[in-house]
């Protein structure tokens, strides 16, 4: 696998917590709103700068990605964003409650991700891929890294293991109570003893940034061919990743909840559920293991079981596909959940009391809470070339936006 360091730009000294904002996709137009609201310098009027437009603006017009380059250049221009005096990587710890992970920071292949070095395990929607295409062609920038995990993290720990507290570039606690950590490596025979170790890695993994990684490796291809003088060397053929090593993350469920039982009072419903898996009233809100999952309805929790499973493949066999093949699909007429109105994904670090705010509110009829997807079963699908159910998994903490960004 090959990676390298970049000279890049990085908040200026004491405005990191200022800059830094969750992911684009992970804040509707309301949250991302509020999470700008009384922060100027917040990176969230870069990644979603149509928060600054007129309600009515389409988010996925011209005019948005035109001012998020406005956005972008001023922070430049004002000094709020600073570029490294020579290549540089990063340590990125982030430390939620008693979790914590640290991953390194650098800029990675395009053309091994499209040579499936760097295996993906979800499939991307047209119009996401396209915004967030838009946004880096036009500001010829990655503004979000892209998460990736390996299997063998020894070498990442080695690299970890001589950073203190004293020599952090960044340390502050955001909003959500997620601390966030940042070391920068720059002296040059350690930059370049960690790109020749990772190439002894085989491959990674896309844990989370399916739409970022897919947009950048099209940048890259459609530059290239822009280029006439195109070797391969230029920026635009590296995107800006931060990789951890896979024991140490935290995927938490991806819950579902669905308007309507489809014509069905709950007692008819409940009577057709019976019919496809075991449904037991014993109240709990998280399924105890694979293979199970919650259900609110009418006010009460209920646990579905799901048997006669053997057989089916790593993408089958996953209980958010059981879910859909046997209770969405079949039963509430949830064909496509990529698409479909009627379903909504509720990420568990919302925990299941916003299960049953949703369907006590009468927003919604059912709710079905998951046992999380493991970094095995991942891995697992993304190395048989399969891809898994929309919303399989939910990472926790997540990465911040403008903390680094690579330019091209």
């Amino acid at each position: 696998m090959k990676i390298r360091a970049f000279k890049g730009l990085r908040p200026a000294d004491g405005e990191a917590d200022k800059i830094a904002s969750l992911p684009y996709d992970v804040v509707n137009f309301e949250q991302a709103s509020e999470q700008a609201r009384g922060k100027p310098l917040s990176f969230m009027r870069v990644v979603r700068s149509e928060i600054e437009l007129p309600p009515d603006t389409d988010p996925y017009s011209p005019e948005v990605y035109a001012h998020a380059k406005e956005n972008f250049e001023r922070l430049v221009s004002d000094g709020h964003l600073v570029r490294e005096a020579s290549p540089c990587m990063y340590l990125y710890r982030q430390q939620m409650g008693s979790h914590s992970q640290t991953g390194l920071v650098a800029t990675f292949s395009a053309e091994d991700y499209d040579s499936d070095v760097i295996k993906k395990h979800e499939k991307t929607r047209a119009a996401k891929e396209n915004d967030r295409y838009q946004l880096t062609r036009t500001l010829r920038a990655n503004t979000g890294p892209v998460f990736l995990t390996v299997k063998d993290g020894s070498l990442l720990d080695k690299i970890v293991e001589d950073k203190t507290e004293s020599g952090a570039m960044f340390d502050f606690v955001a909003d959500d109570g997620v601390r966030h950590t940042v070391w920068k490596i720059s002296d040059p025979s350690k930059l370049e003893e960690i790109e020749s170790a990772f190439k002894e890695i085989p491959c990674a993994y896309v844990a989370d940034g399916h739409h970022r990684s897919a947009s950048n490796a099209r940048c890259a291809r459609d530059l290239a061919k822009a280029n006439p003088r195109h070797t391969g060397d230029e920026d635009y053929n590296w995107f800006l990743a931060v990789v951890f090593p896979a024991a140490q993350l935290s995927i938490l469920p991806y819950n579902r909840v669905v308007k309507d039982l489809c014509g069905m009072d709950p007692d008819a419903f409940l009577k057709r559920l019976e019919g496809v898996c075991k449904v037991s009233g014993d109240g709990a809100a998280s399924p105890s293991g694979a293979g199970k999952v919650s259900m609110y309805l009418g006010g009460k929790w209920r646990t579905l079981e799901f048997s006669d499973t053997s057989g089916l493949d790593a993408v089958s066999s996953l209980d958010v596909a059981l879910l859909q093949s046997r209770v969405l699909a079949p039963l509430l007429n949830i064909g496509d959940p990529r698409t479909d109105e009627r379903i909504d994904f509720v990420g568990g670090i919302k925990g299941t009391g916003e299960l049953e705010r949703l369907v006590d509110s009468g927003d919604f009829a059912v709710a079905f809470s998951m046992y999380p997807t493991s970094v095995g079963q991942l891995m697992d699908i993304a190395d048989a070339g399969q891809i898994m159910p929309p919303k399989s998994t939910w990472f926790e903490p997540k990465l911040r936006s403008g903390l680094f960004i690579h330019t091209f």
